[in-house]
């Protein structure tokens, strides 16, 4: 579509909502607690590097920023995941315009992003998931401007994209596989014989590059671990619902017919050829997911350029009814796209206390909230057992965490309350290692009685942790006791283990 037939841009609308919704969320964000995985990304933000054992730099470089900007404040380390989400609703509004969609399409497309209960959530979380949510968008909108004759130093800017895409998460792979079977499937192909594309992989290579040394230093680390989270996922089960979940999980159900109407637009639609690429770009990743036993979240990217042209659709459709049937229709989508923010907001967003009904009525739907309560509690209750031990053990005595949250928990909260060095075998803390002098005392969290009676040192338990509100979670309901323990054997090689333990 030429520059000049395309239709007026909804832009300042479109900037105007997405700014509506970063309050709200700057407003709501403080509520409960740091996710457990947030905990693991601020800890690693406090030891910058150029790789990591789950995820590439990209989040942890972020979170780096907010802990300078806004120190350990809650609301304020989740602003980078607030601006993602709203520059999504954005860009799925751009996307409806390159489409051909006018003001009412690009706003319904930006309204229908924001129902996404993923997106919700991602919102209220820093997380890798979020921003590749973007850069997943970011690349639908940008191929889509190809389409319609933009210059082709966009390409440029779409190397860009997955550059970050892949100092973010390397699932991302799948899309680009998607976006290459696209345009060797369409009206794109001829721009393989110009310079430019191949360009744009150069940029993205070079982006990658330095996380790509940091992998073969550390001997492809990553494999080893998302081979363990993979058989750890189809083994509870977090697999098998793959598909049923496309169609309530990432996007919200009562959009269902409008993203499902904009797959079969860009699939089969006439007029949509310049733009079958989005087809390809969302079926191939479906496939290969479906393949590899994906969660059903790994789709979300998917669904905001789908929603986007199933808006256009619409609207398209509309001009070819009656008036009577036009106004049905209008009106059936707008209770489904309000149908849809408020049942979203409600299971997604941090506005209810804790154990009230709304609470219970998120926590049927995630966890995502309940591994947000009693971290500081934790904290707490082992500065208490800490500050109970004799003077000349404190000066000698580490805390050993056994999963990734309790390691953020004790780093974020321990200097206040005056706690001694937090040291783990699991993830990126492994790298660090047990550090020096050796301990003379231990204080072991994430443990039951039943895994310590294996322990090589003299551990007395300290009783179980269970957080006030008496939510049920990770660290409250599998049996964790705390344990002080005494007569440290050296920690060598053979204890520490000679990689890193996943979770």
């Amino acid at each position: 579509m030429p520059p000049h037939a395309r239709p007026r841009s909804a832009l300042p609308i479109l900037i105007l909502l997405a700014l509506l919704r970063l309050a709200l969320h700057i407003c709501l964000n403080g509520h409960y607690g740091f996710h457990r995985d947030e905990l693991q990304v601020l800890d690693d933000a406090r030891h910058l590097d150029w790789g990591y054992v789950p995820y590439p730099p990209l989040v942890p470089f972020l979170a780096h920023l907010e802990l300078a900007v806004f120190g350990s404040s809650l609301s304020g380390f989740r602003v980078a995941a607030a601006i993602a989400q709203c520059a999504v609703m954005v860009l799925s509004g751009l996307i409806a315009r390159e489409l051909g969609g006018r003001r009412l399409a690009q706003v319904a497309a930006a309204v229908a992003t924001a129902c996404m209960p993923f997106s919700l959530l991602m919102s209220s979380m820093l997380m890798y998931s979020g921003l590749d949510l973007l850069w997943g968008v970011a690349a639908a909108w940008l191929i889509l401007r190809l389409a319609n004759g933009a210059d082709l130093r966009y390409w440029l800017l779409l190397g860009v994209v997955f550059g970050l895409g892949l100092m973010t998460r390397y699932t991302i792979v799948l899309w680009a596989i998607g976006l290459g079977v696209g345009v060797l499937a369409g009206p794109l192909r001829p721009q393989l014989g110009t310079r430019w594309p191949w360009l744009g992989v150069g940029v993205a290579f070079v982006l990658f590059l330095p996380n790509l040394a940091w992998q073969v230093r550390h001997d492809f680390i990553y494999l080893d671990f998302v081979a363990h989270i993979h058989a750890r996922d189809i083994n509870q089960g977090r697999t098998t619902m793959f598909l049923p979940e496309q169609l309530y999980a990432s996007a919200s159900v009562f959009t269902l017919p409008i993203w499902l109407a904009g797959l079969a637009f860009v699939a089969f639609a006439r007029s949509m050829r310049p733009y079958r690429v989005l087809a390809w770009l969302y079926l191939v990743p479906l496939a290969l997911f479906t393949l590899t036993r994906g969660r059903g979240y790994y789709m979300a990217p998917g669904y905001p350029m789908l929603l986007a042209a199933g808006c256009v659709a619409i609207e398209q459709w509309l001009s070819h009814v009656s008036l009577l049937r036009a106004r049905l229709l209008r009106a059936t989508v707008a209770l489904l796209l309000v149908l849809g923010l408020l049942l979203g907001a409600l299971g997604t967003l941090p506005v209810a206390p804790v154990n009230s009904s709304v609470w219970r009525f998120s926590r049927g739907l995630h966890d995502t909230f309940a591994e947000q309560i009693g971290w500081r509690e934790l904290a707490e209750r082992v500065a208490r057992i800490y500050r109970a031990l004799p003077a000349d053990e404190r000066a000698r005595t580490v805390i050993l965490a056994n999963n990734y949250g309790e390691v953020g928990a004790m780093s974020l909260y321990g200097p206040a309350l005056g706690l001694p060095p937090v040291i783990s075998r699991t993830n990126s803390a492994w790298y660090r290692g047990p550090g020096e002098p050796p301990p003379r005392v231990i204080i072991e969290l994430g443990n039951t009685a039943e895994d310590e009676r294996g322990s090589v040192a003299r551990c007395i338990s300290q009783g179980l942790f269970r957080n006030r509100e008496g939510v049920d979670n990770e660290e409250s309901a599998r049996g964790y006791e705390i344990f002080v323990c005494r007569d440290i054997p050296p920690i060598s090689p053979q204890i520490w283990g000679t990689k890193p333990r996943f979770g």
